[in-house]
């Protein structure tokens, strides 16, 4: 140490040195004006000659004193005096997180406590711009009014440069942690592997530190830790750390899951910012609270225990009625007699998101509400995942990728869903899917009847009845517009929608009856339903009836099964439900027992630029329900759908140099953009048919396709001739070429099946790119055009949505929320090298509604980010519903 005590530095008197922080000494100190302690931090001698060093010392104290905040460290002053320059801090009793943790771990309540506080400061110094490079708990100040942060920013200054990297040599030497020879010992265990490998570090690079020190906390051991700093380093960039409940059997598994994504290797893998994962650690301590104040249960390791339990889905008094609910309603059949209504939510662990594509139906309950069925989209793709509400984390069931609309047998111990043109089930516990029967259409819904009958829906062709065990389906009369059937408990009648109206019809066959419709006249019956597309109606127990309207309800109305008919007008309970990206269904499911899941809404999203590295440019401040964005060829204008609160679309035009943006059309529902070649004019999906229009507005809409099923644009050939489009039909989805000089002409079908994605020629027309799932899974392949006979499989691990580089030479898809780019010859032979991954964020881009486009010199990536991290990642449950439902809707009346 340098200074003595007796220094003076200004008005600041030395009193005693306290240790190192930072690249600084640091000392007790007496503010001889305000008569205070504070502390002292000098700019050691061996750095003080430079001058770049003394003017970043200064600019960084005068940033870090804009950080206001109760858990950092407080900056008061800075000065320079004789050669010395100093930092005038906040004086703080109390000990290091370091010394702390000598004694052992921190109990589960202190390391909530302390990891809020600590996140929350992280997250008001990123916003400021400023990383600090340098957590750990040597820089974390255990004080009575909580944790503070120390040496904000300080870590950024740089020393002399070792035979090492820069970014290794800034960091501090310190004498507890791992001995030896240079200037990088000390803050080691807490390095991201960007920082060791000399890449840029950002607020990521703090989380993953974050994770670290909050690894310490909860076990009391180091995260990484090694005999050597070459083992170290290793472990750092090539190993996981052991779960935290392997150490300590008491560590919540959710708290076990934030960590395990603070430290994943790479930067877009982490929590992508502080306040999202301060709002995760405050969800598991407020639930405690809750579940603490309703059961009536002391603070114990028991009820700390139970508060991973409500983080997950369920508090503890809740995880008690479910399994007291499921216990009584498997031996009376009725629901449990408790009146206390509960709200609680669900998060998909992270990189998982419910599916959205088209008329995807995504989330099931069991009958006796004991375990929920879900369909995930995660970076392998879209499955079928199953979570005990009893347990603490999702099982993903193997060979069900590309799976959609499922529902629970009546024992709840097997999961029907929908894949690669088939009607399939498979059991809970896992173990591959059996094949029910083939489908030739899109599917919407199906049941599953206590004697073993399957009532399922294709869109636009009917319902159909088959048995659970396989055989050939039947037609259910008068059932042709039928959409998400349920048996009702009669085991007699069938519910379903007709889209304008609820309708049943007899599960033996014969004469469907409606029971209610919205406005629409095309239909007999009451008109009590309003405006909007009504979408699954289910029967509600306790006597009701509950429905999904658009654009995302849940309404209920009085039901008396007995006389199979509506006793009263409906009446809305949720009004902030997600629907189907495509118009299809509202996401909620309900059990026996009275339990609600649905997902809420969230759909607001941003157009960004995204380069190969992942890093991202806003293209304009907008917040809308984008899809489907399209650059015109010159690069200069973005064609994309906005949905309104109806869900209806609109295409409108941005100007990317100018900012500008105007409204295209305002007729219909329309869609999926594609340019002509000259940039003049937009073709689109407009009501079911292909349309064009000028692409400055003027003329009117005009139609190219149209037919008795629904088709929607996919790509020009170079020369503007050759139209590629994608046909929904009966035999499911294919690949159709029109031609603008034939206008009379047929369309010529290309490929079938395919996966309902579009297919793309390449920009010198010779290969034509689509997806298709005859593996098993959707993987992106290449033909010959036109005369497709040189099929070859490019993705490797799955893929879809595949796009061209203007020059041919590479060719990029989704795999999840991962990009891919591969390489490509597309000269007289096709060639495609391995595929690489550039980057992944929460970019929307499985479904065909928020795909992404490519700027012209495949530099840059249009992308649709989502404006809340939590949009289609969680599910809201709320216990024994029917309560709720009693208290707000009148009952039957006979």
């Amino acid at each position: 140490m340098g200074l003595t005590s007796g220094t003076k530095l200004g008005p600041y008197e030395i009193v005693a040195p306290l240790g190192a922080g930072g690249m600084g000494e640091v000392y007790r100190a007496r503010d001889t004006r305000l008569h205070r302690f504070v502390a002292i931090k000098v700019l050691p001698e061996h750095l003080a000659d430079r001058a770049d060093l003394r003017e970043r010392f200064e600019r960084e104290a005068h940033t870090i004193a804009s950080l206001n905040h109760p858990h950092i460290c407080s900056m008061y002053d800075v000065g320079h005096q004789n050669g010395t320059d100093y930092l005038v801090m906040e004086y703080l009793e109390g000990e290091t997180l370091a010394q702390r943790l000598q004694k052992g771990p921190l109990t589960p309540e202190q390391v909530l406590q302390y990891a809020i506080q600590i996140a929350d400061a992280l997250d008001k110094a990123h916003r400021k711009g400023i990383t600090h490079r340098d957590l750990k708990p040597g820089n974390i100040m255990l004080t009575k009014s909580g944790a503070k942060l120390l040496d904000f920013g300080l870590a950024k200054l740089k020393p002399p440069t070792t035979p090492l990297d820069d970014t290794l040599s800034a960091l501090p030497t310190l004498q507890d942690s791992i001995t030896g020879e240079g200037s990088i010992l000390g803050t080691l265990q807490y390095m991201a592997p960007e920082q060791l490998e000399a890449k840029e570090a950002d607020a990521r690079t703090d989380i993953f530190a974050f994770g670290a020190v909050l690894y310490e906390m909860a076990t009391g051991k180091k995260a990484f830790d090694g005999k050597s700093q070459a083992s170290l380093i290793a472990k750092i960039l090539e190993t996981d750390p052991p779960p935290m409940s392997s150490l300590r059997p008491m560590t919540p598994p959710a708290l076990d899951r934030i960590v395990k994504s603070c430290l994943a290797k790479e930067p877009v893998e982490r929590w992508q910012n502080a306040a999202d994962l301060t709002q995760e650690l405050k969800w598991i301590a407020d639930a405690g609270a809750q579940s603490t104040s309703s059961v009536g249960v002391s603070e114990s390791k028991k009820v700390f225990r139970n508060r991973t339990l409500m983080y997950l889905g369920w508090a503890a008094a809740a995880v008690f009625l479910v399994v007291a609910a499921t216990l009584f309603t498997r031996g009376t059949g009725e629901a449990p007699s408790t009146s206390l209504v509960m709200r609680t939510s669900i998060m998909l662990p992270v990189g998982q998101r419910l599916t959205s594509d088209n008329a995807d139906y995504p989330m099931a309950v069991s009958p006796d509400g004991s375990r929920i069925a879900y369909v995930a989209e995660a970076e392998a793709g879209a499955q079928l995942y199953v979570r005990e509400l009893s347990e603490l984390e999702p099982r993903a069931i193997a060979g069900t990728f590309g799976a959609r609309h499922p529902f629970f047998s009546p024992d709840g111990n097997l999961v029907g869903f929908f894949a690669e043109g088939t009607l399939q089930r498979v059991s809970v516990a896992g173990g591959a899917p059996l094949r029910i029967c083939n489908i030739s259409g899109l599917s919407m819904g199906g049941s599953w009847g206590p004697d073993n009958a399957i009532i399922f829906a294709l869109r636009g062709m009917g319902l159909y009845r088959v048995s659970a065990t396989g055989g050939v389906p039947q037609l259910l009369a008068g059932s042709e517009l039928g959409t998400w059937p349920e048996i009702l408990p009669d085991n007699k009648t069938v519910l379903f929608s007709t889209g304008i109206a609820i309708a049943i019809v007899p599960l033996s066959g014969g004469q469907s009856r409606i029971l209610a419709r919205t406005n629409d006249s095309s239909v007999e019956g009451p008109a009590v339903l309003g405006v909007g597309y009504i979408l699954q109606p289910r029967f509600v127990r306790s006597g009701y009836l509950a429905y999904g309207q658009s654009p995302g309800v849940i309404r209920v109305m009085p039901f008396d099964l007995d006389s199979l008919s509506l006793k009263g007008p409906p009446v809305s309970m949720i009004d902030t439900v997600e629907r189907a990206s495509g118009g299809g269904a509202i996401y909620f499911a309900l059990s026996h027992t009275g339990l609600l899941l649905y997902a809420p809404t969230g759909e607001r999203h941003q157009i960004v630029w995204v380069d190969r590295n992942g890093a991202e440019t806003p293209i304009s401040s907008d917040r809308a329900a984008f899809r489907i964005p399209r650059l015109s060829p010159n690069g200069k204008l973005i064609a994309v759908a906005i949905s309104d609160e109806t869900r209806r679309s609109d295409i409108w035009i941005y100007d990317t140099e100018r900012g500008a943006k105007r409204r295209l059309t305002t007729e219909g529902h329309n869609l999926e953009p594609v340019w002509t070649p000259d940039g003049t004019r937009l073709t689109f999906y407009s009501d079911g048919s292909v349309a064009e229009m000028q692409a400055n507005g003027s003329g009117s809409k005009e139609i190219l396709l149209d037919g008795d099923h629904e088709r929607f644009p996919c790509s020009w050939s170079p020369d503007g001739q050759d139209f590629l489009f994608d046909e929904t039909g009966p035999a499911g989805d294919s690949l159709w070429r029109s031609s603008r000089g034939l206008r009379n002409a047929s369309p010529v079908l290309l490929i079938r099946p395919t996966s309902g994605e579009c297919g793309l020629l390449s920009p010198n027309g010779k290969w034509v790119a689509y997806v298709s799932n005859e593996s098993g899974r959707a993987e992106v392949y290449v033909d010959s055009y036109p005369s497709l006979t040189e099929k070859i499989a490019v993705s490797t691990d799955g893929g879809h949505r595949p796009r061209w580089s203007r020059d041919s030479r590479e060719l990029f898809y989704r795999r999840g929320d991962a990009l891919m780019a591969v390489s490509v010859g597309t000269g007289a032979n096709f060639r495609a090298g391995k595929p690489q991954r550039l980057f992944a964020g929460p970019y929307r881009g499985e479904s065909q509604e928020l795909a992404f486009d490519v700027s012209p010199d495949s530099r840059r990536f249009l992308m649709i980010k989502s404006d809340d991290a939590a949009t289609l990642r969680q599910i809201n449950a709320v216990l024994n519903w029917f309560e709720e439902v009693k208290h707000r809707v009148s009952p039957a009346k006979n």
